[in-house]
């Protein structure tokens, strides 16, 4: 609140001076105004300037001087080849500014690359606050659990998508099938979920690879330069950038590291939701997708039963559950009531007096 405050007065402030001032030329309501505006426009780079990393601002530092001293060269050049006027005062204007932008956006991208912990001094704790970048593929995007995992907090670091990934993302998107294209337009909408995870650091990198075509081996190249880990679905990228030396953490097999454990002996409750390729077999479905194979429970098909476990098959695909469905025990249970022969009661009827004979 005293952040915003002070703001509020930096704004206020600019817009007097402009107005005592009058450094536009204009009348006064319109210096203030202008003011005003300029006031805004320094509190908004202000506010975007302390969400940049320290290694960020040294980079852009960095490549604004080396644009500025290329700049001035080129200025020399034109200089030397164009007689004095404004065309060429023009030109070494422009020059400037666009040396300078370029070196400012091209630094501060690459800062990120700059290891200021050799520098030691103030510099040395940059080493404890190495960022982990985490690199997003296509296919993890579109898949969607991404979103819910960061949510939790169990993801960390930096993640980073890269602009081939975003292209890709679109023509996905933009695509003639009315399949793919709801895919890509549900892959736009979870990055979306991303950028406002707060715990979560969301880049999108321009970094780019024109002698590589495909977007897996640019995703590769790209985890080796940040250093990163690549985040994926695609059991074929998985294997290669593990042969090649870049670490992967893939959703699936997080999925099934999550699964419960299950052990040979005991005792769940499942719904036999069709018919097994085995003879007189069962199929039914955890709810984390897990496919449970029962014996004996054909005839059981859209009733839950008890089942016994017998073993767990863990397979590329995921893990599988074999059971057991005993009819015997699935039976229900008779309860022997004990049979009480009731008697009739005995009734008296009345007797005339007429019938009663005197001896």
């Amino acid at each position: 609140m005293d952040l915003i405050l002070i703001r509020l007065i930096f704004i206020v402030f600019v817009a007097i001076t402009c107005y005592l001032i009058r450094p536009f030329g204009l009348n006064t309501e319109l210096d203030a105004a202008v003011g005003v505006l300029l006031g805004a426009a320094i509190v908004i780079f202000e506010w975007r300037l302390i969400r940049v990393s320290l290694k960020r601002l040294i980079g852009a530092a960095i490549g604004s001087i080396l644009g500025i001293f290329g700049a001035y060269l080129f200025a020399l050049v034109i200089k030397n080849s164009l007689q004095d006027g404004a065309t060429r005062n023009f030109l070494q204007l422009m020059v400037m500014l666009l040396m300078a932008y370029v070196g400012l956006v091209v630094g501060a991208n690459k800062g990120d690359l700059l290891n200021l912990a050799a520098l030691g001094g103030i510099f040395g704790g940059e080493k404890q606050l190495k960022k982990s970048y985490k690199i997003l593929d296509t296919s993890v995007i579109i898949d969607g659990r991404i979103a819910d995992i960061a949510e939790t907090g169990f993801l960390d670091g930096v993640v980073v998508t890269p602009q081939f990934v975003l292209r890709e993302l679109q023509l996905v998107a933009d695509s003639g099938d009315s399949l793919k294209r709801n895919r890509g337009r549900r892959g736009l909408d979870i990055l979306q979920r991303l950028q406002k995870v707060a715990t979560l650091q969301v880049q999108i990198v321009e970094d780019d690879f024109p002698g590589v075509r495909e977007v897996d081996l640019k995703l590769i190249e790209l985890a080796k330069l940040y250093e990163g880990k690549i985040i994926t679905n695609d059991f074929n990228l998985n294997k290669v950038a593990q042969l090649q030396g870049v670490a992967v953490l893939n959703i699936n097999e997080l999925a099934n590291a999550l699964k419960p454990i299950v052990l040979p002996g005991e005792i769940m409750k499942v719904f036999i939701l069709k018919e097994g390729k085995e003879y007189n077999q069962g199929v039914a479905y955890l709810d984390d997708g897990t496919m449970v194979v029962v014996d004996n429970a054909r005839k059981m098909i859209g009733k839950t039963i008890d089942v016994s476990v017998t073993s767990v098959l863990q397979t590329t695909a995921g893990k599988m559950i074999f059971g057991k469905w005993d009819e015997k025990r699935g039976e229900p249970r008779s309860i022997a009531v004990p049979v009480v022969e009731v008697k009739k009661p005995i009734t008296i009827e009345p007797v005339a007096e007429s019938d009663i004979k005197l001896s």
